[in-house]
């Protein structure tokens, strides 16, 4: 018989997949490829069951011969291997970054003599009902609170975005692109008490109190799915933190990271230039074990941000409070620096490392961002924040689009700078 293979990247089978196996078994032998979690995380289908759920669920159609592990979304390997006569897909990924995808198995077949099968996607409102309640359940804060820690698992780098609203974090949702053969997007989202305060056009003195907070946390919770990491600033009080952690693992937040400061907060970037004065290790310590001992589930994490480089105190005093943090009970060490050289974050991850191998290293790479993921990956960095290009990148073109109105009295001359207002629309997913 000829051999026929399709990929199923779903945590449910409904009419539409079972439409592309029947129609796939009139061309031969199936075999079905279950992507893998990591696989799927990078096809923006985060897993709500396992791998072995996914795979029964296939199996119990009744309609395969076969099921393997595809563990790339792009087919070379798993072509090469199998050398299907058919390769069969639904027909809905002919536009956008799946077509790059679709292009990798033309190119694959075509070193044999392979065809692509099209078949036309199933759209109906029971489709549509089951793809809803699919994407309901990721934002549920059973499921969204505990991502964090997964994707620490499944990916060399957490890419994380900053939001600070609805909006911004739909683009950190739905920025997918096509780069080098691979498909690659955000896999969470930062919400910093800067572009917050800056979007309410207050100063960054956490002055916008965390009831403020929350609700801006709640916008970009209706509508994203992606786990959210929480700026804390210094935490506040011990009294009052440990009441804010209950709320946001409550909420379905997956970490707060909190830095090792008193006092007024004041911007980190600016070093030793203002006042600035860094917590104890004792009272910090503290802090920390009174958030865990808040803790209702294993799930939620607290991140210890180290300022000590940034007030250049020196390695050791960094060194010195990262142990003592992870002795206390933090989740995970957040290291920051001004420098535009990595090299002391460098230092820093690879003296850590040598001691303690498995406790996540989170950097911002703010003033350092000539260095890339990779790079940072090797010296042990698990989650990288891009934490403010967002806002940095909205407020000069909104200020330009404002003088020119201002200059020229009408608003043609910045008709062509301008997304169509129909683009807005469809990034805003319709109930």
């Amino acid at each position: 018989m000829k051999k026929v293979y399709t990929c199923f990247c779903t945590d449910v089978i409904h009419e539409g997949h079972l439409n592309l196996l029947r129609e796939a078994k009139k061309y031969g032998e199936v075999t079905v490829g279950i992507l893998s979690d990591a696989a799927m995380i990078k096809f923006n289908r985060f897993p709500t069951i396992t791998l072995e759920e996914r795979k029964q669920i296939v199996r119990n159609t009744g309609l395969v011969s076969a099921i393997v592990i595809q563990n790339e979304i792009m087919y070379d390997k798993v072509i090469a291997e199998k050398k299907p006569d058919f390769v069969i897909h639904g027909d809905n990924w002919c536009e956008g970054p799946e077509r790059a995808i679709r292009n990798n198995v033309i190119e694959n077949l075509k070193k044999y003599g392979g065809e692509l099968i099209e078949i036309a996607y199933t759209y109906n409102e029971n489709v549509k009902k089951i793809d809803d309640t699919i994407r309901e359940r990721l934002a549920m804060p059973e499921y969204r609170r505990k991502r964090l820690r997964q994707l620490l698992k499944l990916c060399p780098v957490v890419k994380t975005i900053e939001v600070h609203s609805g909006l911004t974090g739909l683009i950190a949702e739905k920025t997918v692109v096509e780069h080098n053969g691979e498909l690659d997007q955000f896999d969470a989202m930062w919400l910093s008490s800067l572009c917050d305060s800056t979007a309410k056009g207050k100063p960054d003195i956490e002055l916008v109190d965390m009831s403020s907070r929350m609700r801006t946390i709640d916008d970009v919770m209706e509508v994203t799915t992606k786990p959210i990491i929480l700026d804390g600033d210094t935490g506040g009080l011990v009294e009052h933190f440990v009441y804010n952690v209950r709320t946001l693992e409550r909420m379905g937040v997956s970490a707060i990271i909190i830095e090792d400061k008193t006092g007024l907060k004041k911007n980190s970037l600016f070093g030793i230039e203002v006042d600035q004065v860094q917590d104890s290790i004792e009272n910090f310590c503290n802090k920390i074990r009174a958030g865990k001992r808040a803790q209702r589930t294993e799930e939620f994490m607290i991140i210890a941000r180290i300022e000590s480089l940034i007030l250049e105190k020196g390695q050791e005093d960094a060194l010195k409070r990262a142990f003592a943090y992870v002795d206390a009970g933090a989740d995970a060490i957040m290291i920051h620096s001004r420098k535009k050289s990595p090299d002391e974050i460098f230092t820093f991850c690879d003296t850590f490392r040598k001691t303690n191998q498995d406790t996540p290293i989170v950097v911002v790479p703010t003033s350092f961002n000539s260095v890339t993921e990779s790079e940072l990956a090797q010296h042990g960095v698990n989650i990288v924040i891009y934490a403010n290009q967002l806002t940095r990148s909205a407020f000069p073109a909104m200020q330009s689009t404002a003088i020119e109105i201002l200059k020229n009295h009408r608003a043609l001359e910045v008709d062509t700078k301008l997304m169509p207002f129909q683009e807005i629309i469809r990034l805003i997913d319709d109930l």
